[in-house]
């Protein structure tokens, strides 16, 4: 919001939802509104910030749990991380039907990662903006309504799209390395519909390829839009509640009580279908 315009409802849930951004424009560094016409190469500085921080939060929890493990009767600390590997343990255990080390840490550390960047939509939304614009508009000069700052990592469709990439590219790893190049090619070609007749197989093929395709291709996409939307939804509420000022507070709390569910359901919601993906890629049903 430029400085002088009037604040409005639609100006203050604009601001709120508008990443930080930074990009290259004629060969220099530009910010915010001057990467308008970047295109893709555009950051999003907040939300790599706060995801890379939360994920070395997760790892130094996790490393502390671990230094401190006793043999003996454990602390409320590392009883609630035990509790924490044990249903991630347990989920994959009861899901996975392969056989593979990395599925177990990955499930880990997508529910905890998870968890921690939708926790931060608990954070009422105009206090780390507003710090944020302190800081802008005294350490460097700008007006504190051009600084930007979206604190919840998975309200951001590129992350959660990355996220679900890195899962999708795992997926055809697996189906690669359990069924083989021609095994994976096979599944792609030669299913749904089948037939012991060879020439009508061969013209099957286009309709199952597509088929195929779109079923694979579309696990990913609601991967990645799922969790996107939920807390999207969330954070929205959030600011339209923190638009009313100091008497956000009752509400806020109200409606955090319920939105705790929603933030702890997604986390474990992607962390299950990532496992059962791959527990699917991995099958050697075909």
């Amino acid at each position: 919001m430029a400085a002088g315009e009037e604040l409005t409802l639609s100006s203050h849930i604009q601001h709120h939802l508008t990443n930080a951004k930074m990009c290259t424009v004629d060969g220099s560094v530009a910010f915010n509104k001057a990467c308008s016409e970047a295109g893709f190469w555009t950051w999003h500085v907040d939300t790599l910030a706060w995801s890379i921080g939360l994920g070395l939060l997760f790892l130094w929890i996790f490393r502390s749990a671990a230094k401190k493990a006793t043999t003996g009767v454990p602390g409320k600390f590392q009883c609630f991380i035990e509790m924490v590997v044990e249903m991630v343990a347990t989920n994959v255990k009861d899901t996975y039907h392969g056989k593979s080390k990395l599925i177990a840490p990955l499930a880990l550390t997508i529910f905890v990662w998870v968890f921690l960047m939708n926790l931060m939509d608990l954070i009422p939304v105009d206090f780390l903006p507003a710090f944020a614009g302190w800081v802008g508009a005294t350490g460097f000069g700008m007006d504190s309504h051009d600084v930007y700052m979206k604190i919840v990592p998975t309200t951001d469709v590129n992350l959660t799209a990355a996220l679900a990439i890195g899962v999708f590219i795992l997926m055809i790893g697996y189906s690669i390395r359990i069924k083989g190049v021609l095994g994976f090619i096979k599944e792609l070609t030669l299913h749904p519909f089948s037939s012991k007749s060879v020439p009508l197989q061969i013209i099957l093929i286009p309709a199952n390829l597509i088929l195929e395709t779109i079923a694979l291709v579309a696990k990913p996409f609601s991967l990645a839009l799922r969790l996107f939307g939920n807390l999207y939804a969330g954070e929205m509420i959030f600011i339209l509640i923190g638009a009313i000022g100091l008497a956000q507070l009752p509400l806020h709390f109200i409606w955090a009580a319920f939105h705790i569910l929603v933030i702890v359901l997604q986390a474990f919601v992607f962390m299950m279908l990532t496992i059962v993906y791959l527990s699917m890629a991995s099958s050697d049903n075909h």
